[in-house]
């Protein structure tokens, strides 16, 4: 669950410091998984922001059972919010997570905060902005991928970013 990027992951790294250099970022938020945590650094370093760590952006934890079919049961997930597999989360679960993170990050006095979280994770919190964001969308997700979140009335929208 900890490993360290991959020599592609760091020249990903690079490119996303390269993304969100001219912008106006105030904060960093990540989950504490190193191959997050290192996939900011270089931007972090370059704009001398702190990291800070938050478990709640942990990836989700579908089973705590070796599954060979694990592909078809989060496909399940998706069709089933509920779906609780052994030692794992339901959907609900894990996206409540991640919604707590985003509320705290929009009631923050900052308006300009990268969080950088896991795609299952991601998937959940972009289902709970679009309810129609499936499983297909979640096999659409690149790796890095930057989605803008909007908060507009209590309406939480997004704008995918990254191509």
């Amino acid at each position: 669950m900890d490993a360290p990027l991959t020599e592609k992951g760091y020249n990903q790294a690079g490119e996303l410091c390269n993304f969100f250099a001219n912008l106006n970022i105030e904060r960093i938020i990540t989950s504490p998984y190193k191959r997050a945590r290192e996939s900011i650094q270089p931007f972090a370093n370059f704009s001398h922001i702190e990291i800070e760590h938050d478990n709640r952006l942990s990836e989700r934890v579908l089973s705590n059972q070796n599954l060979p079919d694990w592909f078809e049961k989060l496909k399940l997930t998706f069709q089933d919010m509920e779906l609780k597999l052994e030692g794992g989360e339901s959907s609900y679960e894990a996206m409540s997570r991640i919604i707590e993170v985003i509320e705290e990050a929009f009631h923050s006095k900052n308006n300009h905060i990268v969080i950088v979280t896991h795609g299952n994770l991601l998937s959940l919190l972009l289902k709970h902005c679009n309810e129609n964001f499936g499983f297909d969308d979640w096999q659409r997700l690149s790796n890095p991928d930057i989605f803008l979140l909007e908060n507009s009335n209590n309406n939480l929208t997004y704008k995918r970013l990254w191509s």
